[in-house]
């Protein structure tokens, strides 16, 4: 059997990580240091939720994987599952070796007079999870063990990528697929992240940007990513199929809905007040969208149909992901019902369907975190008040801050595409885009 070259490199990259591991100097962290604190600063019901946060937003990925492969037809169920799928292996090493570095290291970035501005994490800080133990860290996570802190983070890194895959589902090569969300987990994900999660990140820091649990760095920067590579692998030879499983894409929409608790109010990172509200929000967003959705579909014509109500399910959950724990219950039904119509309006625009984003990611996943970042800097309460509580200067911040993540992430991902086509070519030939990529690339079939 001959093997191909690309994948006998991809083995001796993963053997050589797992060598590396084993001898590279890593310590436990000290609280002597200031950086942590000790032990009798940990809160049993922080810990408890926080683990129970993890294990829900790890169960966001193999939802999304069903709500993905319901979607697609038939010859690319497998394929599109486990596009999604196989993000829990290749990003969880990724961040354990670099990745948690790059979004939450030290702060690399620049001075603006005397104020210091991060753009990426120094990824020599928790190299393969140095000091990443159980104390907690003083910053970041006063009341849960950092291991714990690094561990949920590591949930949103995985499924970030599993959501561009969506957009060119259905001819895109598996090799070359995982190269690329390496790529994007290092120079996309990880700056955003740092930019708006850390405390010197510059969009945090700079702009004052809110973004409770990732309507910027998680749904955005995919939406952005998505489109650039619908536009950059190009139209499918058959762009039209039926859904093979609608009762999987049912599934999937209800495994990412329990998950996005976990998502959402896990972001608060305790259990307290913040949490429970982050939960309320999170659930009746994605009611008033659902709803909303399908009466939408009907007034124009079209059937209510499962799919749309699941489809409109996520995209409230999108939209009230970045200001989720900064929202009244009442706001959150408007977020949703407006964000609903919007992206409604995206999936059935003839001008975005010629680009065929197969899964209408950017219509869900980059407009509803678009429309969640508007209203989040409309409606948010707390520190740094939105625009309705007399923050003018805030939403003109964040809307600035929306433009340059933006461009950031489009084209950030469209030089990314372009030199991992370079590497290996992203798009497979037609005979195995016809065949199906179930057999062409896996050899497998439903």
């Amino acid at each position: 059997m001959k093997v191909e070259k690309r994948w006998v490199i991809a083995f001796i990259i993963t053997a050589i990580v797992a060598m590396v591991s084993l001898f590279w100097p890593t310590k436990l962290p000290d609280a002597s240091s200031g950086v942590f604190l000790e032990e009798n600063n940990l809160v049993g019901a922080d810990i408890a939720w926080l683990l129970a946060s993890s294990g829900l937003v790890l169960l966001m990925t193999p939802g999304l994987s069903f709500f993905y492969g319901g979607m697609v037809g038939k010859k690319n169920v497998i394929s599109t599952m486990l596009q999604s799928f196989i993000a829990l292996g290749v990003i969880s090493l990724v961040w354990v070796v670099v990745g948690f570095s790059l979004s939450f290291g030290d702060s690399l970035g620049f001075y603006i007079g005397k104020e210091h501005y991060g753009i990426i994490g120094n990824p020599f800080s928790f190299t393969f999870f140095n000091q990443v133990g159980v104390l907690p860290h003083s910053k970041m996570a006063p009341t849960v063990p950092f291991i714990l802190f690094a561990l949920f983070q590591m949930k949103f890194a995985v499924i970030t990528p599993a959501i561009i895959t969506g957009s060119f589902a259905e001819r895109v090569r598996f090799v070359s697929y995982l190269l690329f969300i390496v790529l994007f987990s290092l120079f996309i994900y990880a700056p955003l992240a740092h930019m708006v999660w850390s405390g010197d990140g510059f969009l945090v820091k700079f702009f004052g940007i809110k973004d409770f649990a990732g309507g910027t760095v998680v749904h955005m920067s995919a939406g952005f990513a998505a489109l650039a590579g619908a536009l950059m692998i190009g139209k499918r030879k058959n762009d039209h199929h039926e859904p093979s499983n609608i009762t999987y894409v049912i599934l999937g929409t209800g495994m990412l809905w329990f998950g996005w608790f976990g998502f959402n109010s896990g972001s608060a990172l305790a259990a307290n007040a913040t949490a429970a509200m982050a939960f309320g929000t999170t659930t009746i967003a994605s009611a008033s969208a659902m709803m909303t959705w399908i009466f939408f579909d009907r007034i124009n014509g079209r059937k209510i149909s499962a799919l749309g109500a699941c489809i409109g399910a996520v995209v409230g959950l999108v939209a009230i992901t970045p200001g989720c724990g900064y929202v009244s219950i009442a706001e959150s039904i408007f977020i949703g019902f407006i964000s609903a119509i919007v992206s409604n309006m995206a999936v059935n625009w003839k001008k975005l369907k010629s680009v065929d984003d197969t899964l209408d990611v950017f219509a869900c996943h980059g407009i509803g975190g678009i429309m969640g970042m508007i209203l989040t800097a409309i409606f948010a309460r707390g520190e740094n008040a939105s625009l309705l509580h007399g923050g003018v200067g805030v939403f003109a911040h964040h809307m600035t801050a929306l433009l340059l993540v933006s461009v950031f992430t489009f084209f950030g991902a469209l030089v990314i595409y372009k030199i991992t086509d370079f590497i290996i070519p992203l798009r497979v030939e037609e005979t195995s885009e016809e065949l199906g990529l179930d057999i062409s690339q896996h050899n497998e079939s439903i």
